[in-house]
């Protein structure tokens, strides 16, 4: 038996989602398309690194003491050597530090919204569909965190995390702490929205259809209820990208986030500073030119999404 043929007539999946409103919106909104455009160039520029950075700073037998503190484009009279944004006072090419600083503030990034999020969600969900004590637990308990800015939430729990470490340990488990700071740290934005989205679902048709035929109340939050609130989160996703991977350049330049021989951007700026008034300002400013692009194309889109999901701005 052969399958009936799809109506010609019948738009494509593609097609049906280029004629959404979001994508209307989409190629309708300069800032949003430039935006999109230098974020992308920018991962995809961090993730690709290793095929095209000419050097990989994160290996100390790269480097050249002698190749230290070459201005941009000039030719270093000891090894004759020609770096794009300069070098800084290890050898080390900006220009390839600057990739893979960007790499490590995006993994940070991407990986401590991913895991807030998914805590944020199962949390809301919880308090908003179960209701009674386990809501106002987790509602006050993200109350009190939002009361307290949330690079000093991540300042504590790095630190404690820290001190749990063995010393001898604790810089290897720099990347994953900085990850659970953060993420820690930014829970109760998505907690308090899926709250709200469920207290609306959860008295729908549909919810109530799945009680009838005996769905549990775990099948009913993840299968039917979550797909619904995922809106408002990807929203939120979006601009916390951005705030997170300038979080985790705050702790980097405070000194407590990735260490000098896996820079972030954070770090190479926290290093650059020290060259700024001694007249190396390359070893500074692109670095934090790249964290600025960066987290500003990152929220501008995000901003975009906001309104482009926003059915009242429709």
């Amino acid at each position: 038996m052969t399958d009936m043929p799809r109506n010609p007539a019948e738009p494509s999946r593609f097609q049906r989602i280029w004629e959404s409103d979001v994508m209307w919106s989409f190629r309708h909104s300069p800032v949003a398309i430039v935006s999109a455009i230098v974020s992308l160039v920018m991962i995809f520029g961090a993730i690709l690194a290793p095929l095209y950075a000419p050097q990989d700073p994160f290996n100390p037998a790269s480097l050249n003491l002698m190749d230290g503190l070459t201005p941009p484009g000039k030719v270093n009279e000891f090894t004759g050597q020609t770096f794009l944004l300069g070098s800084d006072s290890q050898g080390r090419d900006m220009f390839s530090a600057v990739l893979y600083g960007t790499q490590v503030s995006l993994l940070v990034g991407a990986a401590s919204v991913l895991f807030s999020a998914v805590i944020g969600v199962f949390l809301g969900l919880m308090a908003g569909y179960i209701g009674g004590k386990t809501e106002a637990v987790i509602m006050r308990v993200a109350d009190v965190q939002l009361s307290f800015p949330a690079i000093l939430i991540a300042l504590l729990i790095f630190g404690v995390a820290r001190g749990i470490i063995p010393p001898g340990q604790q810089e290897d488990a720099t990347l994953i702490l900085l990850i659970l700071a953060i993420g820690l740290s930014n829970w109760a934005q998505y907690a308090r929205t899926v709250r709200g989205s469920t207290l609306v679902e959860k008295n729908k048709e549909y919810v109530q259809a799945a009680r009838v035929i005996g769905r549990s109340p775990l099948l009913i939050m993840l299968k039917h209820i979550l797909p619904n609130v995922m809106g408002p989160v990807t929203v939120i996703a979006t601009i916390n990208l951005a705030l997170a991977v300038i979080e985790e350049a705050t702790l980097s330049f405070l000194g407590v986030g990735m260490p000098p021989t896996q820079p972030s951007l954070g770090t190479l700026i926290r290093v650059g500073q020290q060259f700024l008034f001694s007249g190396e300002w390359w070893i500074l400013l692109f670095p934090a030119l790249t964290l600025v692009i960066l987290a500003l194309a990152i929220n501008l889109l995000g901003d975009w999404l906001r309104d482009a999901m926003n059915p009242r701005l429709r």
